[in-house]
């Protein structure tokens, strides 16, 4: 029986073998490229066997081989062969293909039905109106953004290019986002990566991201250079500065650019030599309490010449924010927004810890901050920016009605490039040369049609949000509120988003007695000068 084994385990090599040696000593038709064949096979045996790596293709000599080369493909094989239209991985392909046939202007209407489970916990819709309003203008989703310190307060689309860098994008990836940008009147924002020329070429509006690299704007050790700031912060297409505290898909980790990455065009944008690593502490050296963080805001804001200035986070221990907020009101400095990136966002890659269970999902964490805001009688003065995971119109809708001004989407923006989602942003080989620095897989995205392609998406995606609107019987997207929106909770009971989720009022936080335990917990365990709790027993 062990012999019998033996043998099938080696049974390709050894006819590997037998065919060579055959098509030595016998002369055959195709003799030669018989003989080629197996002697490659052979050869392959052979290195199989002597190797030490791989217990499979050692125990399993060519046949072996066929494991790792299904294991290669499997990610496709999935996708085109075996995931169901509403399999999320990450994406459904039903989400994939609302962009493509949205930024393509095709015809994005289902027949025979909804392929959604609606009887499913968790499912989520919008009620209509049995008096239905004209449809509303997509031209006037947007959003004015500028508190009362701000100069020159910018009119932002509803529905922007989420942070991506020049590094993780190719070239034509980044102009080809910013031309469409351009021809559709909304915001791209640069990712931490600085402002490459790329960002520059079209013309399209900027939100310039600072993150603890300071790239574009720092010194040989890797400081703040307020010069250098100032120089890129007054160019006329930068319309706003955001400062990256944290980002949904890793935050509190911080990133490495390894040298052999940088490619000298990077290197001058960034600003770091290509003989070292390019490092992107987790967190900032500018700052380490609430106050200096607002201090600095306020002095970004007096380098760009009065140009609105903000923060990213993800939200992750609640006092740290509320202390953000106390020193707002302490020193009286606020930040013309917020931007607040879920966990569930992510273009790059991130540590499967990080990426899985780091973070505090999109909806809770929006809803915590509009509700510290509205708790300290701020929001007013303050805009809230949402991103992770927005595709469609129905999730610009769910966002803004929980409390967002406007959205961000970055891989809606990659699908509209023509992403595949092959799933390796992070090794360079990205097959439509959205996510690489290779020169060649980078010629494939022709940067004239995937333009179009981006401004397709855009107007579309909000074209279809004015109809949702409409049914609704709602003029404008700032009417959205909670009660518009359902959710199911169980097989047998639907609930309001209003109902749902918990909404302070205005000025609850600054009573004496909070009517929320979370929220008085919250409250009073943060404390103005540090990101610390005043007492970690009593943190919530």
């Amino acid at each position: 029986m062990t012999a019998i084994a033996y043998l099938g385990r080696y049974s390709l090599f050894l006819i590997a073998i037998a065919a060579t040696i055959a098509s030595i000593v016998f002369t055959f038709p195709l003799g030669k490229v018989v003989f080629a064949v197996a002697l490659v096979l052979t050869l392959i045996g052979l290195v199989d066997i002597m190797q030490t790596t791989y217990a499979v293709r050692r125990n399993y000599p060519i046949l072996g081989n066929l494991r790792y080369l299904l294991k290669h493909f499997r990610p496709e094989i999935r996708q085109y062969f075996i995931e169901s239209d509403s399999e999320a991985v990450p994406f459904t392909h039903g989400q994939r293909e609302l962009v493509y046939n949205r930024a393509k202007n095709h015809n994005s209407n289902r027949a025979f039905g909804t392929i959604q489970n609606v009887y499913e916990k968790g499912f989520q819709f919008i009620n209509h109106s049995m008096a239905p309003v004209s449809m509303p203008n997509p031209d006037d989703f947007r959003v004015t953004i500028g508190g009362s310190e701000c100069k020159q307060p910018y009119s932002a689309s509803i529905f922007n290019i989420s942070a991506m860098s020049f590094g993780a994008l190719s070239a034509n990836a980044v102009l080809a986002l910013n031309g469409g940008a351009k021809l559709g009147n909304f915001a791209h924002d640069t990712g931490e990566g600085s402002i490459s020329p790329y960002h520059l070429k079209h013309g399209g509006d900027l939100i310039w991201e600072l993150g603890s690299g300071y790239f574009g704007c720092r010194t040989e050790d890797g400081q703040f250079d307020p010069e250098k700031f100032r120089e890129k912060a007054l160019l006329p297409q930068v319309k706003m500065i955001e400062v990256k505290i944290s980002q949904g898909a890793k935050p509190g980790h911080g990133g490495v650019l390894p040298k052999d990455k940088i490619t000298p065009e990077i290197a001058k944008t960034r600003g770091v030599p290509m003989d070292k690593d390019c490092i992107s502490p987790p967190y900032h050296s500018e700052f380490s309490n609430p106050i200096e963080l607002l201090e600095f805001i306020q002095r970004l804001r007096e380098l760009s010449d009065g140009k609105p200035v903000g923060f990213k986070l993800c939200i992750g221990h609640a006092w740290e924010f509320a202390a953000i907020v106390k020193a707002m009101l302490k020193t009286g400095i606020t930040p013309d927004f917020i931007v607040v990136d879920g966990k569930e966002g992510g273009t790059g890659s991130a540590p499967i810890e990080f990426a899985d269970h780091i973070g505090s999902p999109l909806r809770e964490g929006l809803l915590f901050v509009h509700n510290t805001l509205v708790g300290a009688n701020l929001r007013d003065q303050i805009k809230i920016g949402a991103s992770g995971k927005i595709i469609s119109a129905f999730d610009i809708a769910r966002t803004l009605a929980i409390g967002a001004d406007w959205v961000n989407s970055a891989r809606g923006f990659m699908f509209a490039l023509g992403c595949i989602q092959s799933l390796s942003c992070h090794t360079n080989t990205c097959p439509t040369g959205i996510a690489t620095q290779d020169l060649m897989r980078q010629k494939g995205l022709d940067v004239t049609n995937k333009v179009n392609r981006v401004y397709n998406y855009h107007r579309n995606t909000l074209h279809a949000l004015a109809e949702m609107l409409s049914s609704a019987g709602i003029s404008h997207v700032n009417e959205l509120e909670p009660h518009h929106l359902v959710l199911r909770t169980a097989d047998n009971e639907v609930r309001l988003f209003s109902n749902t989720y918990y909404y302070i009022e205005p000025g609850a936080l600054l009573r004496d007695n909070i009517p929320s335990q979370f929220y008085a917990s919250v409250w009073d365990t943060a404390q103005a000068n540090s990101f610390a709790p005043v007492s970690r027993k009593n943190a919530y």
